[in-house]
């Protein structure tokens, strides 16, 4: 405990930094651990953030209402249920569709989803005891000082004094980036070159201007980031679809684009699921990751996790397969169950689905999911248009037909997956690309618009591994997909989100959280305790008076909401931070008056 105390006539004070869905989140969990961890006591919170309170930066009221959501309504809640492990109470609310009174297939706009964050945040401060009071400052933190030891200071842009702090929790979301060194040396040629060059930003927040009507930009990236940039750049520009035909404004750009994939992430899926769910963990559960954490030597994700991960996604999709679609396997559940349950990793595993599984398109392949294009060559760029039109309409197909349901299966089985690898902290980037490609790809809607522009012309495709080449006063960009094509153009987009890490940072809290001695892993993130969310200093010890949450963090989760029942891994790590810092800050009250 501290040997400082606080005086007894003064509040504690919490400072958050962030006020967006995860600082409205450990909000939410504050008031709902408050009445047992913090009865009677006064406590100032105190919320950092320019933007306001709820919706935060990303899900804002000031952007264009074509921007939607990536998920139905009726699958995003900010509110705990019973499937959440955790010490704290369940306080149910209303999902997003609930609580618009909408359709809960409907992929709403962002605009939607900031009101319902922004009422979610004032119930959540309507909930805390009357002796807690939350204070909203609408400005940047620049960084935090203090001994561990005593109480901490918050600085404030624009403000000669600080704000006190007791505990102080950094609820950053996205945040972004300096340029790494291909992204500086991309943007000196364009400056030197007259050219246009747009890095990893959150899309809504990038000039768009500057990419003129009917010329050819090249895309480096074809996720979220890319759906947003299609939609600016072709209804946002004043196209429209009338039905599957896209009729353009003529002030569109060409757009040619390619990622390490080539493809697009895979639909959302468009049915419910109905009957026995997968028993999910089976494989991957805490106990497997105890064992990895307990392991002297450590553990690596390809030789040691990954093969416990396919085996689970494995399992989910099988017991659907069999339990659901029987029909199409050749030996009863149980007989397989049994089987792969034995069965090693490789060959065994393969040998025994092969023979239980008589049609391939049954069997999971997350090799041939994960790179759908390694080693297929087409005979011209034409060719390839065609043929990534077939493959896009193919997954759409299948992502809406219930008789492919094992699809949702392995979903689930994804969404246990994230909820126990959290716990192993960072382990690299590989899996959360893996799970956004395969978990949180863009509504159906979203790729038939794709087809329209492709077919349009609007849209063109590259191919996988997509390199970029600066010469001759142009970009260059071509693929092994296609070989002897390339695309010269005067713009390029990178279409994607900056990396989360601490190094290059634009903000300057973080930045000096680096500078101060923070522990960071080796992909950048900042390393914080997995049982509370105290951020690490560089030995492994954990800072008694701060917290971090969120992407910037090894203990990111797929995100601050979640899809009811399904666990929230966000919602846990928020439960644990709020008793964790309202243990302390009662118990620095006790010594106060003690």
């Amino acid at each position: 405990m501290s040997s400082e105390t606080l005086d007894p006539e003064a509040p504690a004070t919490l400072v958050i930094v962030g006020a967006g869905p995860r600082g409205t989140g450990l909000i939410e969990r504050i008031a709902a651990n408050a009445p047992e961890l913090y009865a009677g006591s006064g406590l100032d919170i105190h919320l950092v953030d320019p933007h306001p309170p709820g919706a935060g930066r990303i899900w804002r009221a000031a952007q264009s209402p074509l921007l939607w959501m990536n998920s139905h309504a009726e699958d995003v809640t900010m509110f705990t249920d019973e499937s959440v492990e955790m010490a704290g109470p369940v306080r149910p609310g209303p999902t997003l569709h609930e609580w618009a009174g909408i359709d809960g297939r409907t992929f709403a706009d962002r605009q939607l989803q900031g009101s319902y964050l922004r009422w979610v945040h004032e119930q959540a401060v309507a909930a805390l005891p009357p002796e807690i009071t939350v204070h909203h400052h609408p400005g940047r933190a620049l960084r935090v000082s203090g001994p561990r030891s005593g109480r901490q200071q918050v600085w404030l842009e624009g403000r000669d004094q600080p704000l006190p702090a007791d505990l102080v929790v950094l609820a950053h979301g996205h945040l972004d980036a300096e340029l790494d060194d291909e992204q500086r040396e991309l943007a000196a040629y364009a400056a030197e070159h007259g050219l246009v060059h747009l890095p990893p930003d959150f899309t809504a927040d990038s000039d768009l201007s500057a990419l003129p009507a009917g010329e050819p930009v090249l895309v480096r990236g074809f996720g979220l980031a890319f759906v947003d940039l299609m939609v600016l750049l072709t209804e946002g520009r004043g196209g429209r679809y009338e039905g599957d035909t896209y009729v353009p404004s003529g002030r569109e750009p060409v757009l040619y684009v390619g990622s390490r994939r080539g493809v697009p992430y895979h639909s959302k899926i468009g049915y419910d699921w109905t009957g026995e769910r997968p028993p999910l963990p089976r494989f991957l559960g805490p106990a497997e990751i105890d064992g990895l954490l307990a392991r002297p030597e450590g553990f690596d994700f390809r030789r040691d996790v990954w093969p416990l991960v396919e085996k689970e996604l494995g399992f989910a999709h099988y017991h659907r397969l069999f339990t659901v679609h029987a029909e199409r396997t050749a030996i009863a559940w149980t007989d397989f169950e049994e089987k792969y349950e034995a069965a090693s990793e490789g060959a065994e595993r393969e040998a025994l689905v092969a023979s239980a599984v008589p049609d391939p398109r049954d069997r999971l392949d997350l090799a041939a999911l994960d790179r759908p294009l390694d080693g297929v060559a087409y005979g011209s760029f034409a060719e390839f248009q065609e043929g990534l039109r077939g493959y896009v309409e193919d997954d759409l197909s299948r992502r809406h037909d219930a008789a492919h349901s094992t699809d949702l299966a392995v979903f689930l089985g994804l969404l246990s997956v994230y909820g126990q690898l959290v716990r192993l902290g960072d382990i690299g980037s590989w899996w959360h690309g893996f799970f956004s490609y395969l978990a949180s790809g863009p509504p159906g809607p979203r790729l038939r618009q794709l087809l329209a522009l492709s077919r349009a012309g609007v849209l063109k495709f590259v191919g996988a591994d997509m390199a970029v080449h600066a010469r001759d006063g142009v970009f260059r960009a071509s693929s092994a997909t296609v070989p002897g094509f390339s695309v010269e153009a005067r713009a390029l987009v990178e279409a994607r989100l900056p990396e989360p890490t601490l190094r290059r940072a634009l903000d300057p809290l973080l930045r000096e959280l680096h500078a101060d001695g923070a522990g960071e892993t080796p992909d950048g993130l900042l390393r914080v305790d997995r049982a509370d969310g105290r951020v690490l200093d560089r030995a492994g010890l954990p800072h008694p008076r701060r917290f971090a949450l969120g992407p910037h963090t090894d203990g990111r989760t797929p995100g601050a909401f979640t899809r009811p029942r399904t666990g929230g891994p966000a919602f846990r790590q928020n439960d644990a931070t709020a008793r964790a810092a309202l243990v302390f800050l009662r118990d620095l009250g006790a010594d106060a008056v003690g």
